[in-house]
């Protein structure tokens, strides 16, 4: 049961940490460079977010209870650019985080082998989980690839920075060992 409430804990911390990383890719631009595409065929950043919280909308709400892929989801609409401007954008995604966030806070390590359905596929909610903890980080990032193209050179690096992986590295070895979560130091560095 303690791994389980490691898993828990664990999974909330990588999540944080991708929720952070593109709210810090989107704050470097400017607002309009959210609403860019580049071709017919490649979404905006404005459109990723707002596909990001239709799935979360869908996934967490009343996630033990009902299918995850609500009747109310419009998932082809998810792909339209309809946004108008960067707080609209950053309500959806706010919107969608919460409701993960409640979702998830809320999880006991007992519910973890209980089985939720997606299309009525079953999972167990550690499987759904981590199905997201997938979905959502390969999205997040494609906001920052396409932020950091988009801010070319004035871009501020979200993790190791171009050839300081050294640097890194010696400040991570001057250490002594610990247990802790890779993402501990993470955060406090993106704040």
């Amino acid at each position: 049961m303690e791994t389980d409430n490691q898993y828990l804990e664990s999974v909330k911390k990588q999540f944080l940490y991708y929720k952070t990383i593109g709210e810090k890719a989107m704050h470097q631009l400017e607002p309009e460079q959210l609403f860019v595409s580049i071709n017919e065929d490649t979404n905006s950043i404005s459109v990723i977010v707002k596909h990001l919280s239709g799935n979360m909308l869908s996934r967490w709400t009343d996630f033990l209870t009902s299918d995850g892929e609500k009747e109310w989801r419009n998932r082809d609409d998810e792909f339209e650019q309809t946004l108008k401007t960067k707080e609209e954008l950053m309500t959806l995604w706010d919107k969608g985080w919460n409701c993960f966030f409640e979702a998830i806070n809320a999880l006991t390590p007992e519910q973890l082998s209980q089985i939720i359905y997606i299309r009525n596929e079953g999972h167990t909610v550690m499987e759904a989980i981590n199905r997201q903890l997938a979905h959502y980080p390969y999205h997040v990032g494609q906001i920052v690839f396409y932020a950091k193209m988009l801010k070319k050179s004035d871009w501020t690096s979200l993790s190791i920075p171009k050839n300081k992986s050294n640097d890194y590295n010696a400040e991570k070895f001057s250490k002594e060992k610990s247990t802790k979560h890779f993402t501990d130091d993470e955060l406090n560095k993106l704040k």
